[in-house]
């Protein structure tokens, strides 16, 4: 697995599936190139990790689509920045590449959660690459009866 000791659990909101979530960053970047600024794929949080070193060992963002665990981004570093209201957040910097896993069914939760190493899903290998068109509620379905 490519992911560091320790991670970060999000839930991708408004997408159903890793495309979604790949269409978004592309048209983020495509704003940020014509507006002249660097590409990043920039998650912004209220909070700051306080394990922060651990997280940037090597650890990842997995996104949860509609209760799974579908893909993750190796982040790259932690930023502080401040919004218009002049409160200081932390700007995670994600790699540009969005790595599929194993599906893994995950409760709802609010913010972001610490994940382990040993507890996150492994990558889907080129070989073994998932469908990632159907919707997270199907994958599901066919996970429940051991089709998937």
């Amino acid at each position: 697995m490519g992911a560091g000791n320790l991670n970060l659990l999000k839930l991708c909101v408004g997408a159903e599936q890793v495309s979604d979530l790949t269409r978004w960053q592309a048209r983020q970047a495509a704003m940020q190139a014509a507006a002249g600024r660097p590409v990043e794929h920039i998650h912004t949080t209220r909070m700051w990790p306080r394990r922060e070193a651990e997280l940037l060992d090597g650890g990842s963002m997995y996104w949860v689509f509609r209760g799974v665990i579908l893909a993750r981004q190796r982040i790259a570093r932690l930023d502080r920045v401040t919004g218009e209201d002049e409160v200081s957040r932390c700007a995670i910097v994600l790699d540009r590449e969005v790595i599929k896993t194993e599906m893994m069914l995950r409760r709802p939760f609010q913010g972001w959660r610490y994940l382990t190493g040993v507890d996150a899903p492994g990558d889907l290998s080129a070989a073994g690459r998932q469908d990632d068109d159907l919707p997270a509620g199907l994958s599901v379905a066919l996970a429940d009866i051991g089709l998937r």
